[in-house]
């Protein structure tokens, strides 16, 4: 028989750097036990922020998923900048087709596009609304 789920949560922190807090205080699991593992597993990933899913049972044990790290961190980090324009219309950077490609391939697994091309024209999507020019796509 299958674990009855309590709770399902959608959080954020960097790559190795979880610690108990106020992210985790209405989880109703051994915060600890979850910072630990999540630390392990994401220890070859520093610098990054890794969204995280994850699993409450009703026994207080818990699961949780991985995912590729937000597009906008990975565009801003293509680009070198530190802050997306605050207005679309604003140019702040031009990001690379070999980039885009690039960042594409690495969120496929997250992103709902059934090809390469469908993954990068979501990327290039999220790169407009920051401000950042598309090389090759944009006019």
């Amino acid at each position: 028989m299958s674990k009855k789920v309590t709770r399902v949560m959608k959080i954020q922190f960097p790559a190795g750097g979880a610690k108990p807090g106020p992210a985790l205080a209405g989880a109703g699991i051994q915060m600890p036990k979850f910072c630990t593992a999540f630390n392990d597993q994401t220890r070859d990933r520093m610098g990054e922020t890794v969204p995280v899913v994850l699993t409450i049972f009703e026994d207080k044990s818990f699961e949780f998923v991985l995912k590729t790290a937000p597009t906008a961190e990975m565009i801003k980090k293509a680009c070198g900048i530190k802050k997306a324009a605050s207005d679309a219309k604003q140019t702040v950077a031009t990001l690379s087709a070999e980039k885009l490609k690039e960042i594409a391939e690495y969120k496929m697994p997250d992103l709902n596009a059934n090809d390469l091309e469908g993954a990068m024209r979501i990327v290039a999507g999220t790169a407009r609304n920051m401000g950042v020019k598309v090389e090759g796509l944009d006019a």
